[in-house]
């Protein structure tokens, strides 16, 4: 899929204001500077960032839009991935193994325990009184965590390839394993992990979140995959979503599923029909999207040199179609909030590929906003027009796409 940038221009008293921007319905409110962030975790007000160079981070995030570094731990290894259960962080700490960090004070966090994995802990999933950790070379471990102070390895599960992401639901473990795909582990005896099917997915599996009979993968790639895990016996691919960049992190609230999308930032991906997945909104970060955790409206993005926090309230609130089911005509529809104070959404429908610009004009006829001007495949969309830094008063929407065009009316109330 091809990005494309957005450039609104607002005119107001003479003044040319320009802001860039490349996303659609999500906004960024807060970040902090990282050295190599890779996962990240969230758990009430506080999150948790693996930091590849500098370990854990523990940043509060009760302000969303000012986050603020609280605490760290310089772990031994290369940290690359975190879980939280209860007071305890459980971290993957590369050749470094198994760490567990007693977080009950986020402003001191405190190494109590450690196994030293036989290879690489990549990923770490907790569930009751075990950890299950990839270790990097082809396995899944199962540690005994019920003493944090003394973690001891109980089982193992052999996989096909790399072993690098894993998720858990009940009992069974899913390892996201490269170019081995997805693996689904029986762990109902932790002693003795069974692996009962897998599903070889076409690009490189990175991680792995599970919501209840689906698996979403991150497929390197290959984009987003759609597991049907009903049968974990019999994993099938029911639907996929092509990321514009390599898919790397993934997480799942309700009907929309998170993409950390490498250079391509955060994807927002409308899963309520499984077999046909379509983003609702993004944003194209500043780094480099590794992992990425969800609580409430904001998900919280790992971007290599950054940790950010984005508002996607927007994406997950309006009303969003399936490009795929095109409407049959050009249409700029009602904008709604409209009266509206400050910000409203605009919605218009596209029947075929093309050229599509949206501008707003003042009562004089002037232009005082581009709300884009790109080339749109087929599909129902909505933009924002934010409007905070123009007078109350009333203001035209124009649409034009080939030789269609539309006007509606927009009252601005401050």
């Amino acid at each position: 899929m091809k990005r494309y940038g957005i450039v609104i221009v607002v005119v107001l008293s003479g003044v040319v204001a320009l802001f860039a921007q490349d996303s659609l319905n999500v906004t960024m409110v807060g970040r902090l500077d990282m050295s190599s962030a890779r996962g990240v975790v969230v758990s009430g007000s506080y999150v948790y960032v693996a930091d590849y160079i500098t370990g854990l981070r523990v940043v509060n995030v009760s302000n969303p839009a000012n986050p603020v570094e609280v605490g760290y731990l310089n772990t031994p290894g290369h940290t690359r991935g975190v879980a939280i259960s209860g007071n305890y962080a459980y971290v993957a700490d590369g050749i470094s193994g198994l760490r567990v960090v007693d977080v009950s004070n986020p402003v001191n966090p405190v190494e109590v325990g450690y196994y030293d994995t036989p290879n690489n802990a990549c990923g770490v999933a907790v569930s009751g009184n075990y950890a299950y950790v990839t270790d990097g070379g082809n396995c899944l471990l199962v540690v005994n965590v019920a003493d944090p102070a003394h973690p001891t390895e109980v089982g193992y599960c052999n996989t096909t390839d790399e072993a690098i992401g894993v998720a858990v639901s009940s009992i069974h473990a899913y390892v996201a394993d490269w170019e081995g795909g997805l693996r689904v582990v029986d762990i109902s005896n932790p002693e003795n992990p069974v692996e009962v099917g897998y599903y070889y997915t076409p690009g490189g599996a990175f991680e792995v979140a599970i919501c209840g009979d689906y698996a979403y993968v991150a497929d390197c790639w290959a984009g987003l995959r759609v597991v049907d895990v009903a049968n974990p016996g019999n994993p099938v691919e029911v639907g996929h979503y092509d990321t514009p960049r390599p898919a790397r992190g993934v997480a799942v609230s309700t009907i929309y599923t998170y993409v950390a999308s490498d250079e391509s930032g955060l994807r927002i991906v409308n899963v309520a029909d499984p077999i046909n997945p379509f983003e609702i909104g993004y944003y194209n970060t500043p780094g480099c999207a590794y992992g990425v955790a969800v609580s409430g409206n904001y998900a919280y993005v790992a971007d290599y040199y950054y940790f950010e926090i984005f508002d996607c309230s927007q994406a997950t609130s309006i009303q969003s179609h399936n490009p795929l089911k095109a409407p049959v005509s050009f249409s700029l529809l009602a904008a709604y909030p409209n009266p509206f104070n400050s910000v409203t959404n605009i919605f218009y429908e596209v029947p075929v590929t093309g050229q599509v610009r949206l501008m707003i004009y003042n009562l004089l006829g002037q232009q005082v906003a581009e709300i884009i001007d790109r080339n749109v495949v087929p599909g129902s969309y909505s933009q924002v027009w934010d409007a905070r830094d123009v007078g109350s008063g009333v203001y035209f929407c124009r649409m034009e796409a080939g030789g269609f065009q539309q006007v509606k009316k927009l009252v601005l109330m401050k």
